[in-house]
């Protein structure tokens, strides 16, 4: 079991999303993220860019972003932003 962790600024995403989408988004952050966040799933995945790798969990049409930190077993979720059309690179 890992522990998750919000950053402040994550808590600010979720605090501007509605009450249906925060729940939603809180719970598969529970569900993939608690068990075992490394393995990746069709929900999520690593993004490799020009400032390295970022991971990434799908919840509709908001991205989790997250750091996962194996020697504490801890999940730091430093993200959340709602997606829409637009490229994952103009939400990071």
């Amino acid at each position: 079991m890992y522990s998750v962790r919000f950053t402040s600024a994550a808590v600010a995403d979720l605090a501007q999303l509605r009450v249906f989408d925060r729940r939603r988004v809180l719970a598969q952050v529970r569900r993939q993220l608690v068990s075992d966040p490394v393995t990746l799933t069709r929900h999520g995945k690593i993004i490799v860019g020009e400032a390295g790798s970022v991971r990434q969990l799908r919840v509709g049409d908001y991205r989790v972003f997250y750091d996962v930190v194996v020697d504490e077993a801890a999940v730091l979720v430093w993200g959340v932003r709602h997606k829409g059309r637009r490229p994952t690179g103009d939400i990071l």
